[in-house]
């Protein structure tokens, strides 16, 4: 996986709100400024989960379950989504991916 900055087409279709975004297989991108450890680390963490889903389903189910979490969570989808969940509760844990079990973020599908 390579960290790579944004460039201008990525920046045009994610706008100025967006500070990183993992793309499996093609790396992963972070604005320039932005690189701080906990925003790579988040980033693995989905980079992992990608792989795992076979990146395709991983897509597919993202935007399923962020569909389903417009109506469950009031509007609030992106932050309930099972794989936001995983990655923010566990980004400043920079240990995590050395023990993190396959398939972790299905665990995050029920709020608790």
């Amino acid at each position: 996986m390579k960290i790579k900055p944004i460039g201008k087409l990525l920046n045009f279709f994610l706008g100025k709100d967006v500070i990183a975004i993992t793309l499996c297989p093609f790396g992963i991108y972070i604005r320039k400024g932005k690189e701080k450890s906990v925003t790579i680390n988040h980033e693995k963490i989905h980079w992992k989960q990608q792989l795992e889903m076979l990146v395709l389903f991983f897509y597919l189910w993202y935007i399923i379950e962020w569909f389903l979490r417009l109506f469950i969570n009031n509007g609030d989808a992106y932050r309930n989504i099972s794989f936001e969940r995983e990655a923010y509760k566990n980004d400043k844990n920079l240990e995590y991916l050395t023990n993190r079990k396959i398939y972790s973020w299905f665990k995050y599908l029920v709020k608790k």
